[in-house]
């Protein structure tokens, strides 16, 4: 009955999400308050749902679910989703709701589509530090994901400003000044949450294996992304990398993620394949 229960907030969510980005979508072009306000309500109640969802679902498994690829990406939406929720009301920068949705529906359309994967229940995915360790990458991942889309919207603003005929993007984007500082605030929070996520995870990993570093692909290319972030904040700190550099390599870095959290589960294998069967 749970796992019912739990698949139908999740269906609700994925319903809302989609009909939260078609208000956006309708807000991009047809720049009306109403859908915006409509659209972001829309988006909240799916979060509100996914998080039921989860806790439904952890309640019936006694343990958090985040042993496929489909679980993870779930995860990975209801994460972005609230991290979104926080920066709009912080900054009420409206357009960001555009990426947000748009990322979170094609997120959950993955998951629907992803086979049923069989999980094995594995009692080493438990404890304080494990979960602390789940939760902070996550929730740095999700919000180094909304620094990426700050950042093509900079790009697109940039690049309309230059241009002798500014069209559909200028008159619908905000200032740079705005979009880079948003960013530069998702980004620093990001990097600030993944931190705590390596060092929760490398302590997780000496409890586990004795030691805190063993050289798995992951932890290498997971270091890799930290440092990615680090040298950006160094650059933007000591050089005065903002604007168009800053964008850049929170695209840059995003990808990055994107390929730690797939690619190498996928390609290279290590520790953390079991989380994207």
């Amino acid at each position: 009955m749970n796992n019912q229960t739990a698949h139908i907030l999740l269906q609700l969510a994925t319903v809302l999400y989609f009909s939260g980005m078609a208000g956006y979508v309708f807000f991009l072009f047809k720049q009306k308050p109403n859908y915006q306000k409509t659209a972001f309500v829309l988006i909240c109640t799916a979060v509100a749902c996914h998080f039921l969802n989860l806790v439904v679902y952890t309640a019936a498994l006694s343990r958090l679910p985040i042993e496929n690829l489909a679980q993870n990406l779930s995860l990975a939406a209801f994460f972005i989703g609230a991290m979104f929720i926080f920066f709009q009301v912080r900054f009420n920068l409206k357009i960001l709701g555009v990426f947000a949705s748009i990322l979170l529906s094609a997120i959950m359309m993955t998951v629907w589509l992803l086979p049923e994967a069989p999980v094995n229940a594995n009692a080493a995915f438990k404890g304080f530090w494990f979960y602390s360790h789940i939760i902070m990458a996550f929730a740095g991942d999700a919000t180094l994901a909304l620094a990426c889309g700050t950042g093509i919207l900079y790009l697109l603003q940039e690049n309309a400003i230059k241009t002798k005929h500014p069209g559909f993007f200028f008159r619908r984007l905000p200032s740079l000044d705005l979009l880079d500082n948003v960013g530069y605030t998702c980004l620093t929070t990001g990097f600030a949450l993944l931190t705590i996520g390596l060092v929760t995870g490398f302590i997780y990993a000496k409890n586990l294996w004795g030691q805190f570093w063993s050289g798995d692909v992951k932890e290498v290319f997971s270091v890799a992304t930290w440092l990615t972030y680090a040298i950006l904040l160094h650059f933007r700190f000591r050089a005065g990398w903002r604007g168009r550099k800053s964008a850049i390599m929170t695209i840059v870095g995003f990808l990055i993620i994107v390929f730690t959290f797939l690619g190498v589960n996928m390609l290279l294998g290590g520790h953390h394949q079991d989380f994207t069967k």
